[in-house]
Formats: structure tokens, C-alpha cells, sequence
């Protein structure tokens, strides 16, 4: 199987720190000024108060402008240790509300497993997730385990983007074109203006990455998309490694229903900068 199968299932399952109605009840009670408050809040926890500047490098596509509305301010509201606390929370309700009947002890064992082997060296935000303490519950140690894959398969994936000598707004552009999402869509996901938006079209087209008469990509910006995913897999494959091709098989087995059942429920999350849809990229 591949990595990025793999990954549909657990970012699937991560995303409900910020694509659910409980996450930003929970943000909002903090006093967080926002949704962006509190998801740079909450991802950028593990970090500590880390200023705008190391985020937005860290998070790699974020206009620096929209990192530097939420942070430091969001040092003031409330800490990163409650913001770690917050995060959890809004997890472990969004969870019980949509899988309180699953059984979720074996898939978690095997998520920790996959993660305790996943790549930290050069991954920040990866080694920062892994620092933290395992939740005692299977739901949310599921969820702590996926994190940490997630964010080292993002690290990983950044690091690729940096040898491809992909800025982060021709990033957005390329990888829109490829999935055919909507640029105004993803410039407010992002902070991104259409000049900046413009200026990375015309540097892309510059380089025989986008067509410039209708902005979709040229074969040479297609194969640097797929040379780009292909880096991000090699670079994710360790924690399936160690797990096994048993385990590994089991793991998406366990773990196919659960992001089904999460992609049919959580409907905050049916348009997301991921392009992500369990239902349309998972089997049954």
C-alpha cells in the first residue's frame, strides 16, 4: 500500500482538531479572536510560544501576514500548554459525537507503533508532536499518533518543495492546478493576494510549469508534481517499514471505516485546502 493511501486515513482522522464544530467551541471559548486564532494556536502548541516568523516557515504555504494576525496574540489568550489542553478537547468531543461505538484500542496500538518510527531528524513539527505524553484513551491516543505521522509526512513533503525550489504561494498555485481547486478559494485559505497569486502564475509559467494561456499545468509542471509526491512518499515509508506489511494491511483495514465514517459526518470538513475526500479516495 501506499504512503499516501495511508494518509488519507489519518489525516482524515487528525483533521477533526480543526474541521469540527467542537474544536472551535472550544477555541472560542479561550477568547480566541477567530477559527485562524485558534488552529495556529493549536497546531503551533507543541513548538511552545514560538513567534510568527518560525510558524510561517514551519507551516511553509501561510502568508506571513495571516500567521502574524493570530501570533503572538494568541500567547496572550491563553498558553501553549492550554492551548494543547483545548486541542484535545475539541478532539475527544468531535470524536464521541461521531464514533462513540467504535473500538478503537487496536487501531491506536498500531498508529503508536507507526509513530514512534516515524522520522523526526530535520521535522520539527513532527518531533514536537512526538514529544508530547500518549493519551491514555485509544480515541485520542489514535488521534496523537496520526498527528504525529501527519506532521512528519508534512515536514517530509516541505522538505521536497524546498528541492524542487517551490516557493510557498507557487506551491498553492501548482498544486491547484493540479487538483483543479478554486484559486480564490485557496488565496483566502492561505492569506495569499491575487497580485502575490499572479506573480507566482506568471514565475510558474516563467519556468514552463503552467501553461499561460489558461494556467493549467505543462507536461513539465506535471511531472514536477508527481517527482514531488513521489519524494514526499519515499520519505513517509519508514513507519510502514517497521510496522509490516501485516500490520501496516491491518492498520488500513482498521482504520478504513473509521475515515469513511468521518468523511460521511463531518461535514465542516467536505472543502478543505487538502483536497481531501475519504469517500471519493477510499475503498467501500
Amino acid at each position: 500500500m501506499e504512503p499516501r493511501d495511508l494518509w488519507v486515513r489519518f489525516e482524515t482522522y487528525h483533521d477533526v482538531t480543526y474541521f469540527t464544530p467542537e474544536s472551535r467551541a472550544v477555541t472560542d471559548a479561550l477568547g480566541c479572536k477567530g477559527g485562524w486564532m485558534g488552529y495556529f494556536g493549536q497546531r503551533a502548541a507543541p513548538l511552545g510560544a514560538a513567534p510568527p516568523e518560525v510558524v510561517t516557515a514551519a507551516f511553509y504555504n501561510f502568508h506571513p501576514r495571516m500567521v502574524a494576525r493570530a501570533l503572538p496574540d494568541a500567547w496572550d489568550v491563553a498558553t501553549p500548554a492550554r492551548f494543547l489542553e483545548a486541542r484535545l478537547e475539541g478532539v475527544d468531543r468531535a470524536l464521541r459525537r461521531m464514533l462513540d461505538s467504535l473500538d478503537l484500542a487496536e487501531a491506536a496500538e498500531l498508529a503508536g507503533q507507526a509513530a514512534e518510527a516515524a522520522p523526526t531528524a530535520g521535522r520539527v513539527l513532527a518531533a514536537a508532536n512526538r514529544a508530547l505524553p500518549m493519551p491514555d484513551e485509544p480515541h485520542l491516543a489514535l488521534w496523537q499518533a496520526c498527528t504525529t505521522l501527519r506532521e512528519s509526512r508534512g515536514d517530509g513533503h516541505v522538505a521536497a518543495l524546498v528541492a524542487a525550489d517551490l516557493g510557498p504561494c507557487e506551491t498553492l498555485v501548482l498544486f491547484s492546478a493540479d487538483k483543479s481547486l478554486d484559486p480564490a478559494y485557496m488565496r483566502a485559505a492561505r492569506g495569499w493576494s491575487e497580485e502575490e497569486w499572479r506573480e507566482a502564475e506568471a514565475a510558474l509559467t516563467g519556468r514552463g510549469l503552467l501553461d499561460g494561456e489558461g494556467g493549467g499545468l505543462t507536461p513539465a509542471g506535471r511531472a514536477l508534481r508527481e517527482d514531488v509526491e513521489r519524494r514526499t512518499d519515499e520519505a513517509a515509508t519508514r513507519p510502514w517499514d517497521v510496522l509490516g506489511a501485516a500490520g501496516t494491511a491491518r492498520f488500513a483495514e482498521l482504520t478504513t471505516p473509521i475515515a469513511l465514517r468521518l468523511g460521511r459526518l463531518n461535514e465542516t470538513m467536505r472543502t478543505n485546502p487538502m483536497a481531501i475526500d475519504p469517500i471519493a479516495q477510499l475503498p467501500g
